[in-house]
């Protein structure tokens, strides 16, 4: 198969260039860059080819100016999530806010993972995840109404200790938990709802929640900003024996 040549506006081939070096660590946290003069050099463009690829660097959170000084790589990290069923709020850190509560058509691939059939309701809750009172997770969970009609799931109320404490509390404590991660540019709502800036992929997290007796308790759709997250999986290697 022939290789396919980058045919992305200029500008946009310099930022994600400057982007993977900032990720890749090979320009630091609080780094100044190389001047305007040494970057129109490196990449052999015009002047207002590189404040585009800049102004969309800073607009995505990777870099900031300094007046009089220069250009240096953002102060901070990006958000380093555990993948887990539930995040804390925390002072100063993530809070919820919960949008919207109702029996709903579950999507299709939901309604499948749920195991029920395409035409039977489904109990959405509809929540924005903050951080330091910034938007950065917008999120759809889904519920089988066999379990939650009537109980505090379907209450248009916060779930304190969140929706594994609920269905433990239902007695369908949680077992395991499987995500499966894609890449996709936002839709409108996506990128109005998280302020996402323009040309910026979400990371799509499709998770299945099953219950200690082999249920699918939950369905969650998880969209994330790409430009601010990184998840992380942690697995235990057990020693071959022998």
């Amino acid at each position: 198969m022939a290789r396919r040549s980058d045919d992305r506006p200029r500008h946009e081939q310099i930022a994600a260039d400057i982007r993977a070096r900032i990720m890749a660590g090979e320009l630091p946290s609080g780094s100044q860059l190389p001047s305007t003069a040494q970057l129109i050099n490196q990449y052999s463009v015009a002047n207002a080819t590189v404040q585009r690829a800049l102004a969309a660097l800073k607009e995505e959170g990777y870099l900031h100016s300094r007046v009089g000084k220069g250009v240096y790589v953002r102060d901070r990290q990006p958000l380093v999530m555990e993948v887990d069923a539930y995040v804390p709020p925390s002072l100063g850190g993530y809070t919820y806010q919960l949008l919207d509560v109702a029996e709903v058509r579950p999507p299709a691939d939901v309604a499948l993972a749920l195991g029920v059939a395409d035409d039977e309701p489904a109990i959405l809750r509809h929540r924005l995840l903050s951080y330091d009172g910034e938007p950065v997770e917008v999120s759809w969970s889904y519920y089988p109404v066999s379990i939650g009609r009537g109980t505090v799931i379907s209450a248009r109320q916060k779930l304190v200790g969140g929706a594994p404490r609920a269905l433990a509390e239902l007695g369908h404590p949680q077992r395991d938990l499987v995500d499966r991660l894609s890449v996709r540019m936002p839709t409108t709502q996506e990128l109005e709802i998280l302020s996402l800036p323009p040309q910026v992929p979400v990371i799509r997290q499709f998770r299945v929640v099953r219950s200690v007796h082999g249920q699918p308790v939950e369905v969650s759709i998880l969209i994330k900003g790409g430009h601010l997250h990184e998840l992380r999986y942690q697995q235990q290697i057990r020693p071959e024996s022998g």
